[in-house]
Order: C-alpha cells, then sequence, then structure tokens
C-alpha cells in the first residue's frame, strides 16, 4: 500500500529540509554532544518557529491540534537531519499533559511548548533525556506509599533509557549488539497500581553540573531521573495518560529513525559512486548494488507502516512501525558502516553522527522485544531469534 502526501505536506517537509539543511546540523550536534546548547537552542527555535510541537498540541493550548501525520512528516526529516535534543520526549510531555483529567498542568505548560519557548523531558524509568537544559522535568512513577516507599519498583511504561551501554559499548560500532541496562517493568494492565506525575524544576545555576550517564548516542545525553518536584497527578488517570504518550512517542521515534535511515542511504549511494576500486567505483560491483537494494527496499517497506500507524495511531500499528523503521535503520547503518570502510569507524567523519543515532533509537521508547509484543498484544519481550535487543 501507499501512502502518498498531499502537496501541503511535501511544502511542509521540503520548507523543514530546506531549513535544517542551511542550519549545518553536524556542527550543532558536537556542539550539544559536549554540553553547549546554545547553537541547539537557536534550532530549536527554528523549528518550533516551523510548527512541529505544536502538531501535537491542542488548538485549546495553542497548538495546531493533534496531527499525528504531520507529526510523522517533520519527524522524518528532524531524524534526516539528525536534529539533536528532546524532540521525542517533548511530543510525549505534550500528548501526556493533553491527556490527563485536570486540564490545568496542560493550560500551564502547553502554550510554551508549542511555541518553542521552553523544552520538555519525559522521564518514565531511572534516566532522563536531556535533563540538564529541558525547561520542563516530567517524572511518571509508581505512587509512594504512607510510608514514604514507592507502591513498586516498576515504571509506568517501557522507557526511553534503553540505550543505555557501558562505554565501551558507546564506542563501538552499530554492527555490534551491547547489553543495555535493565530497564523498568511495564505496569500490568489487568490491575494497574497508583502512579503518579511530578513536574521537577529546571537545576539552577547554584546546583553542581551532574555528569551524564554513557549513551550509544554522545548526543543523546542521559542523566538519573530528578526526583521530587510538584505533583501534578496522580492515580490511574497518570497510568492511562503516560501509555496514551508511549504510542504518540514510539511513532515520532519510528519517523526519526526513518529519517535517519535514509539520510545514511543516501550517503552512502554517494559514496560508492566516489570510491574507487581496481580503477572503476566501488558502486559498479554486484555485492555492493545488492546490499544497498536491501536496504533500500527495508526503509521502503517501513515507510508505509509509519504513515499507516500515524493514520490508526492504535498500539499495535504504531508499535509494528516503530521496530520496522528503528530496524530498517540499524541494518541501514551497518550497511552504510561497512561500505565505508575504515572511514565510517572514525567520529570525525559526519557519517557517525547518524549511525550511533540509529543504534540509540532502535531501543528508545521499546525495545524490538517489547514493540513485537505490543503488536502480538501478549505482554513482555518478544525478542525473536533468542537474541536480546
Amino acid at each position: 500500500m501507499r501512502f502518498l502526501l498531499d502537496p501541503e505536506q511535501r511544502a511542509f517537509a521540503d520548507s523543514l529540509n530546506a531549513m535544517l539543511t542551511a542550519a549545518e546540523t553536524p556542527s550543532v550536534v558536537r556542539a550539544w554532544s559536549r554540553g553547549e546548547h546554545a547553537s541547539g537552542r537557536a534550532l530549536w527555535r527554528r523549528v518550533a518557529g516551523a510548527g512541529v510541537f505544536a502538531l501535537a498540541v491542542p488548538e485549546a493550548y495553542e497548538g495546531l491540534g493533534l496531527r499525528p501525520v504531520e507529526l510523522a512528516v517533520a519527524f522524518v526529516e528532524l531524524g534526516r537531519h539528525a536534529v539533536p535534543g528532546p524532540l521525542v520526549e517533548t511530543v510525549a510531555a505534550a500528548t501526556l499533559l493533553t491527556a490527563l483529567d485536570d486540564s490545568a498542568p496542560a493550560k500551564r505548560l502547553l502554550p510554551a511548548l508549542a511555541s518553542g519557548e521552553s523544552t520538555a523531558t519525559l522521564a518514565t524509568g531511572r534516566y532522563a533525556l536531556d535533563a540538564d537544559m529541558a525547561d520542563v522535568r516530567l517524572t511518571a512513577r509508581a505512587a509512594r506509599g504512607p510510608m514514604g516507599r514507592a507502591a513498586g519498583e516498576a515504571g509506568v511504561v517501557p522507557a526511553a533509557s534503553g540505550e543505555l551501554a557501558s562505554r565501551a559499548a558507546e564506542s563501538a560500532p552499530p554492527a555490534g549488539e551491547s547489553a543495555a541496562e535493565s530497564r523498568p517493568t511495564t505496569l500490568s494492565a489487568d490491575a494497574p497500581p497508583a502512579a503518579e506525575l511530578r513536574l521537577t524544576p529546571p537545576p539552577g545555576d547554584t546546583l553542581p553540573a551532574a555528569e551524564p550517564h554513557a549513551s550509544l548516542d554522545p548526543a543523546r545525553r542521559l542523566f538519573r531521573t530528578p526526583t521530587g518536584g510538584e505533583l501534578l497527578a496522580v492515580g490511574p488517570q497518570v497510568t492511562a495518560a503516560v501509555a496514551h504518550a508511549l504510542t504518540w512517542a514510539r511513532l515520532a521515534t519510528a519517523a526519526q529513525a526513518l529519517g535517519v535511515g535514509l539520510a545514511l542511504l543516501d550517503s552512502t549511494v554517494g559514496y560508492v559512486r566516489q570510491r574507487t576500486q581496481f580503477g572503476v567505483p566501488i558502486g559498479s560491483f554486484q555485492a555492493v548494488k545488492h546490499q544497498l537494494a536491501d536496504a533500500k527496499i527495508a526503509l521502503e517497506f517501513a515507510r508505509p507502516l509509519v504513515f499507516g500507524a500515524a493514520l490508526t495511531m492504535t498500539e499495535s500499528d504504531v508499535a509494528a512501525a516503530k521496530v520496522t523503521a528503528c530496524e530498517a535503520a540499524y541494518r541501514t547503518a551497518r550497511t552504510a558502516l561497512q561500505l565505508h570502510g575504515a572511514i565510517g569507524y572514525t567520529a570525525e567523519y559526519d557519517l557517525s553522527l547518524w549511525l550511533t543515532k540509529a543504534r540509540a533509537l532502535r531501543t528508545s521508547w521499546g525495545s524490538p522485544g517489547e514493540c513485537r509484543a505490543a503488536v502480538l498484544g501478549v505482554p513482555g519481550d518478544v525478542s525473536g531469534g533468542g537474541r536480546r535487543s
């Protein structure tokens, strides 16, 4: 099945592509990886000015309404240019606030998120992405009992911190599998325990800077989940709202991964046309053509799943899109790394910015096994093939 964008959607994608091409995002990504956010925040405001975050905010809160198809279009371009920052997390935070029974937090926080005045991160497990610079830091966890102890160690949904790995794995190429740190368990759908949502103020200038934890993608800076803060909501509504936000987060991640894969494929096709061996471009070799064709087919198969999921927004369709797009991007990253040869392993070469992102997105907001389980409608993790994701 083919999903064709209408002229307005194509114009939106073209305008984002032109804007991000002019922004020279590789230098922005490298600065962000060092904890220097000035250029990244400037780019963030331009992305927000194009209406990207407003696509996840209802009109009642100064957004453009919930428009998942247009959001997917935007995130493909954000992935194509490897834009850094808590992009998915801001969308997840916005949709979570929208789904709460009490509209007060949404009225208070969403207008600034839609306009780009504020950035947000949402933590459902042990780590929060870009918590050192986010203006809105939301934490959803099991509610604490009267004695101050949490109702359980489980998180509310599969966390976005599944990409965590040892520092050795961080520097490894995407061709290798890394052992991610344990993620929180999904709450039981049959008897969901009480959950709470808290807003933690951003760290002040007087607080010591925390060191980020090792991530597969240096531009994805992970910090310990903030504790304490203002209680925004409590009860089953939080569990339901975070599950709703998870669907949007997985859709945005799938679209972002698709864009990453497309960029890797374009870069590799251009490279094999220029690199010569035995006096001819290596792109003329049949084995190289076959690898690129396989990557192209995987990405083209993922594209209709992403946009089809944006139309239905069901948990299973979005999970299928997420696992398919992320696996296609990961496969393309492995092909790109191999065909670029030794230069592909160097951090100085811009290709590395997309290689590491493809690997990190693969387990962000749900591992392949967790997404397959959601497609099958079974609890837990279906890793398939006996491999841990």
